[in-house]
């Protein structure tokens, strides 16, 4: 299989410009995608745009990663309903040291390869270029009917918020990107999610109107979850690539937990396993899926090229021990098993407290397990609170160190899935 093959049958294409499989067949290729230096740290979301980085490495092609400190200064209206929040060039730039951190472990960039993956920061050329430059080198060949054709304008247009001129104007900045590295870094390929489609193939018009060149993009599908909920999402937020933010025992449960429909489309698209191997895990799942063989492999898989090999034992060794011997009473778990649960979180509450006795409600809301006193009660009569394994169902129930494990420690169960483990000091 070409590389465009591969990424059809593992579902991550969504559209792409006539001519694109036959430039990635003739020559290596240079092809880029950008990263939105939002946040100091990527999430899951940004899992697809990596992978379509390492694919087309693997393939022989040469990948270049392209950090927005220019572009990121603006926000892009694409799939936004309103315009967000300017960054400052401080934050920009811990962004950017973050991002370029976390994607230097899954590209190979030794220099002395032909096709060594590249890092490039879209600051480095707009920081030069004054508005009457950019407007007379580059708005001139893009007109206003053109860039409000595209969908991510018109549906703000429409809108109640409208959209500023500053937004209004990414899509011709995200363009010259494009042509910046075509003519800098001989990059005729772009890759990117559906909804840049528009700023995209804006890049390729540019090179076309520009220099007489021809570029070239797709698009690969935004990922979606089967109960309408927000991918990458969870109740306590967002599932980051930072071990710091998600731990690696989190981030193997998002994994695991996926519904049988996502985990048959997930296992293609953030796994490098091969079709033979992926169809064999399909067709055994689907004779027992309460084995959940399609999530552990995706689980491991994924953990494993995010965080390697050791956190993906120590995320196995926690869920053994909270979820494998769920039976057994909290009281069996010793210090070590405690205290080396990688992942789960840990909070402290006060020995005094403890020794006075403090009501559940206020002894939850107080730890940080709930974010208020209301949404404890409720857990609670909707028996999804446990103390050391035991249900707690009624809302006057007083914790105290009597039920401290070792003296010193509490095992908290929220839900059905997220744990904590409350140190008394």
């Amino acid at each position: 299989m070409n590389l465009i093959e591969e990424l059809r049958w593992r579902g991550m294409i969504h559209d792409i410009m006539p001519g694109t499989e036959e430039q990635l067949q003739k020559e290596m290729t240079t092809g880029y995608i950008g990263f939105d230096p939002t946040a100091d740290s990527l999430h899951i979301g940004s899992l697809v745009p990596i992978l379509l980085l390492v694919h087309l490495q693997k393939a022989g092609h040469k990948p270049i990663a392209l950090v927005g400190g220019a572009t990121g200064m603006i926000g892009d209206p694409s799939m936004k309903s309103e315009e967000r929040n300017l960054l400052d060039e401080a934050t920009l730039q811990k962004n950017i040291k973050g991002v370029h951190n976390q994607l230097a472990k899954f590209l190979d960039f030794d220099p002395s390869k032909p096709n060594a993956a590249e890092m490039a920061n879209n600051y480095d050329w707009f920081k030069s270029i004054s508005f009457i430059d950019f407007l007379r080198d580059t708005g001139k060949h893009i007109t206003v009917n053109y860039m409000m054709a595209k969908d991510s304008v018109k549906k703000r247009i429409e809108g109640e918020t409208g959209i500023s001129y500053t937004e209004f104007a990414y899509q011709l900045m995200q363009g010259y990107d494009f042509y910046w590295l075509y003519m800098n870094k001989n990059c005729k390929l772009q890759m990117g999610g559906s909804d840049q489609w528009g700023n995209m193939t804006t890049g390729t018009e540019l090179v076309r109107r520009k220099v007489g060149g021809e570029a070239f993009v797709f698009t690969n599908p935004l990922i979606t979850k089967a109960d309408g909920g927000k991918f990458g999402k969870t109740e306590s937020g967002n599932i980051w690539l930072d071990a710091e933010k998600t731990t690696p025992y989190q981030f193997y449960q998002f994994w695991l937990n996926a519904a049988d429909s996502d985990a048959e489309k997930w296992i293609k698209i953030f796994t490098f396993l091969p079709k033979e191997i992926i169809d064999e895990l399909t067709t055994e799942h689907q004779k027992d899926a309460s084995k959940r063989v399609l999530q552990k492999r995706l689980a491991e898989e994924v953990t494993k090229f995010v965080h390697g090999e050791e956190a993906y034992q120590k995320a196995i060794e926690t869920t053994q021990k909270l979820f494998a011997q769920q039976n057994a009473p909290a009281e069996s778990l010793s210090v070590e098993d405690l205290e080396g649960m990688e992942g789960i979180v840990k909070v402290n509450v006060s020995k005094e407290q403890l020794a006075t006795g403090i009501d559940i409600i206020s002894f939850l809301a107080d730890t940080g397990i709930f974010p208020s006193k209301g949404e404890a009660r409720k857990m609670i009569q909707n028996g999804g609170v446990s103390i050391n394994r035991k249900k707690v169902d009624n809302i006057q129930y007083t914790v105290d160190s009597s039920l401290l494990l070792h003296e010193q420690y509490l095992l908290v169960q929220k839900g059905k899935k997220n744990y904590y483990l409350v140190s008394a000091q």
